[in-house]
């Protein structure tokens, strides 16, 4: 097996104030803002691979959908152009799956709380790639919006091989796999203590994930792999909420 890529692409995150929701976050793998001459224009360039999640809640829940024991948790995707299809609902409930663990929602019984997420790429990176930012952006914007109490914080990044071996962290376009997935950890006292909750592995070939020889060892050595990764991503998420309270300090000194 050949020496495996161990690094992210750069992580930005910035916290967009959407109206008429609690929270919000906008992360991406690899963009890169430049100044435009176009006020509120936004310059990405090729590469980057990016989501904006937006939380509400809790809020009153449909019948239908209450609980009485807990509140209920609405994930909804958007993809960058088009309408939701089966994949943005496949897609909604990985999501889901990734970031129930964090919740505490037994607090709050008999309401709702809804987070949607909005692809802002569909190039750059792989689609793993692009659902590891989407589970991203959705920690970062429950975090943002505090009204959902949380055990840990989630972090996810994706995991590429080749057909040679090597094994690749954050992989793009440029990468030719042989399979590929997407690992989510909850870090809940700090960086060496985390935990996956939740991973989707997939042979990219064509072939059936038996027939591309991913077997027991290797997913095991993805999972340190991503461990490596998410811990970075544990890293940024921390470096991004202590300067926010940093700037807070800073607007109430006069």
């Amino acid at each position: 097996m050949s020496q495996a890529r161990s690094t992210l692409r750069p992580m930005s995150t910035t916290f967009d104030r959407l109206a008429r929701v609690d929270g919000s976050a906008r992360f991406a793998f690899g963009t890169i803002r430049l100044h435009s001459p176009v006020k509120f224009a936004l310059t990405r360039l090729a590469g980057d691979t990016a989501a904006l999640a937006s939380v509400s809640g809790p809020i009153e829940v449909r019948i239908a959908a209450e609980n009485p024991s807990a509140a209920t948790l609405e994930v909804l995707h958007r993809p960058l152009s088009g309408i939701p299809g089966t994949q943005s609902k496949v897609l909604a409930g990985g999501i889901r799956s990734a970031l129930l663990p964090a919740l505490i929602l037994t607090q709050n019984p008999r309401t709702l709380v809804q987070l949607v997420v909005q692809s802002l790429s569909t190039t750059g990176g792989t689609q793993d790639a692009l659902v590891a930012a989407c589970i991203n952006a959705g920690s970062l914007a429950l975090l943002n919006a505090g009204s959902v109490p949380m055990r840990g914080v989630v972090c996810a990044v994706a995991v590429g091989r080749s057909k040679d071996g090597t094994m690749f962290l954050d992989p793009d376009e440029a990468d030719v796999l042989d399979a590929s997935g997407c690992f989510a950890f909850m870090f809940e006292r700090g960086e060496d203590d985390a935990r996956c909750v939740w991973s989707s592995w997939r042979a990219t070939s064509g072939m059936p994930v038996a027939g591309a020889g991913i077997g027991e060892g290797d997913l095991k050595s993805m999972r340190r792999l991503a461990l490596v990764g998410a811990r970075e991503v544990w890293k940024h998420v921390r470096g991004v909420f202590a300067g926010s309270e940093d700037d807070e300090d800073d607007g109430m000194e006069e």
